[in-house]
């Protein structure tokens, strides 16, 4: 009793040692990342979620055209701007990074005529296709040679269609603000946890 009371208390002493550097870590991307954009979101048209550590593009007139896949010219140079930089700040902190994923959002609508369940397939393969556009254009800038090895381990390009659309404050969909990408960190947090989990219970 005594040796399962004293393995309880271990365990919950090492997560809450585990959630305080989660914690500790958020934040230092958070404020790494803020360092090195702040002056540029507003040219950029994006912004970086504390919570998620989500860089957010959020101006569709600059990254696609409507139904399309090609990157814009203009979409373009903002990612030769933003991902070296991007790159060079989250490399120190690969430690503690399970995944990069570059996420596709769409708004709910198609073609005039289509119905909800087609319009969101439909999206699901738009998106599928210019989160892929995205991945195999910042592959193969030359300056991230030195990363690309981790990039091919560690970024995943997903598509989630009108999954996850912006509403406004009357709760309705706006399509311009959940037409975006976003680069989205996942870091290893649960993973410890489990590992830590495993080693008490053997």
């Amino acid at each position: 009793m005594i040796l399962f009371l004293f393995i309880a208390i271990s365990l919950i002493l090492e997560t809450q040692k585990v959630a305080q550097s989660y914690e500790d870590n958020q934040q230092a991307i958070y404020k790494a990342l803020v360092q090195e954009f702040e002056q540029d979101l507003e040219k950029m048209g994006a912004e970086i979620d504390p919570k998620t550590l989500t860089f957010i593009f959020k101006s569709p007139d600059i990254l696609f055209e409507t139904g399309k896949s090609n990157l814009k010219p203009s979409y373009q140079q903002t990612l030769n701007d933003f991902f070296p930089r991007y790159m060079k700040v989250i490399y120190k902190y690969k430690g503690s990074i399970q995944e990069i994923r570059i996420e596709g959002h769409t708004s709910s609508e198609w073609a005039q005529g289509i119905d909800e369940n087609t319009a969101y397939f439909e999206n699901m393969r738009l998106s599928q296709d210019r989160t892929r556009a995205v991945l195999q254009y910042v592959y193969y800038m030359q300056g991230v040679n030195q990363y690309r090895p981790w990039i091919k381990e560690n970024l995943a390009a997903v598509g989630l269609s009108s999954s996850k659309i912006i509403k406004d404050q009357q709760n309705k969909e706006n399509r311009d603000q959940s037409k975006r990408v976003t680069f989205r960190i996942i870091t290893n947090a649960d993973e410890q946890l489990e590992k830590l989990a495993g080693e008490y219970s053997r």
